[in-house]
């Protein structure tokens, strides 16, 4: 497992190592021991899985403590185009972003420390998206960015017209990153 350092050093890409022959592939998609020496001593406690078509993009999304969480990402099928945003104020770099293509070719993930609204978009036909989190969903402590908030501009590759939001990510549009912080 190659551990590959970002931007923004707590945000960290997971590459395995894949072993390919003619029956298919087999890789370790996660090893806690190396994982909490090489990237962060938490516990995962549930795993989600979300399928989704072109052009959808879910997030900006975070929790507030006490029910922060972090999280580890992948896609088992197609690819996204994911992203990491610094939320914690006085970081020096608050308001920075990550960005990692993520597919079933490169099998690569992102980890994804508390303290970090994450987002991503589909840039395939249709993606199966895979994480584990380290604390419990808790909607009342739920939050959102706008995904193209001014402040923070992330380049999403496709087009605003191309991009298919749920109700609670419209709604996250009335919530500029500077207005959270005030």
């Amino acid at each position: 497992m190659n551990i590959i350092e970002t931007d923004i050093t707590e945000v960290k890409i997971i590459e395995p190592r894949i072993f390919e022959d003619s029956r298919g592939y087999f890789f370790e998609s996660f090893n806690e021991k190396i994982f909490k020496k090489k990237v962060c001593d938490t516990t995962f406690i549930q795993d989600n899985e979300a399928k989704s078509s072109y052009g959808v993009l879910r997030g900006l999304h975070y929790q507030l403590p006490p029910y922060a969480q972090s999280k580890l990402v992948r896609v088992i099928k197609g690819e996204v185009l994911d992203v990491a945003v610094d939320i914690r104020k006085g970081s020096p770099t608050f308001k920075k972003w990550v960005t990692v293509i993520l597919n079933e070719e490169n099998k690569r993930q992102l980890f994804v420390p508390r303290g970090f609204a994450h987002g991503y978009v589909v840039l395939s036909k249709e993606a199966i998206f895979a994480y584990k989190v380290d604390n419990r969903y808790a909607p009342e402590y739920e939050r959102g960015i706008k995904y193209n908030d001014e402040d923070i501009k992330i380049n999403w590759q496709i087009k605003d017209c191309k991009i298919t939001l749920s109700d609670k990510d419209k709604n996250n549009q009335i919530m500029k990153l500077t207005e959270i912080f005030k």
